[in-house]
């Protein structure tokens, strides 16, 4: 059953779902990238369905548009990509990710334990899920704007752990090194740094894909969730 509704204090929205061979199972809510709930997110939350997980991705961008569903083919598709982001509110976007991951812990098919992983914008989400949420743990790849949230990682109480590319066009040396430097002492923080990657290293057929870094960044998330929700 790939799609469902989510029911929201101000609405309901759609989501992608992929259960795994055997349940009950832990949970995981993937915060899409500018491009929505398109076949590359559907696409890791079949991989973390393979690997054991109930994945769920809400459609964020549902106050906006419901459904969308663009690619990183094209400069149209970038251009409402990019007006999708100014558009976004963050606020609400956690807020439908915290209701998610509530909905996901109630499912049929997970057994109560939940974290969360974004991508780019939902990158930033799955930082904000750990500063925010009582989510079990947060995987966050090249998460855009987190040097502007570094005064939140004091709340962090989960394991969190940050995939970053030190080549990152939408992440300049200057916000790594400020996040670098905020984070090192927490201990609940693991930062991974990917040197000579480009932003959306793990994004299958995308610009920038690198299988090798892209393995190694899944494998790592992989291991990290087995730990933390099992």
């Amino acid at each position: 059953m790939p799609d469902i509704t989510i029911e929201g204090p101000d609405g309901n929205f759609g989501a992608y779902l992929a259960v795994p061979a055997k349940t009950p199972a832990p949970g995981i809510v993937v915060a899409q990238e500018i491009f929505g709930v398109n076949a590359v997110m559907r696409g890791v939350c079949d991989w973390l369905a393979g690997a054991g997980y109930v994945a769920c991705c809400p459609d964020l961008f549902w106050r906006i548009e419901p459904g969308i569903q663009i690619t990183d083919k094209t400069k149209e598709e970038w251009a409402r990509a990019f007006e999708l982001f100014g558009l976004f509110d963050v606020d609400r976007g956690i807020g439908d990710m915290k209701t998610s991951l509530a909905a996901l812990r109630l499912r049929e098919g997970c057994n109560g334990k939940a974290g969360s992983v974004g991508y780019c914008l939902g990158g930033k989400l799955a930082y904000l899920m750990a500063t925010r949420s009582d989510a079990d743990c947060n995987v966050a790849y090249y998460g855009v704007g987190l040097d502007s949230l570094l005064g939140e990682a004091k709340n962090i109480s989960k394991p969190t752990m940050l995939h970053m590319a030190s080549k990152d066009q939408f992440v300049p040396p200057e916000a790594q090194a400020k996040i670098k430097a905020g984070l090192k002492d927490h201990p609940k923080v693991t930062l991974h740094v990917y040197e000579g990657q480009d932003h959306a290293f793990a994004r299958i057929a995308g610009e920038h894909y690198d299988q090798a870094a892209a393995d190694l960044a899944n494998q790592r998330s992989l291991t990290f969730f087995k730990e933390y929700l099992s």
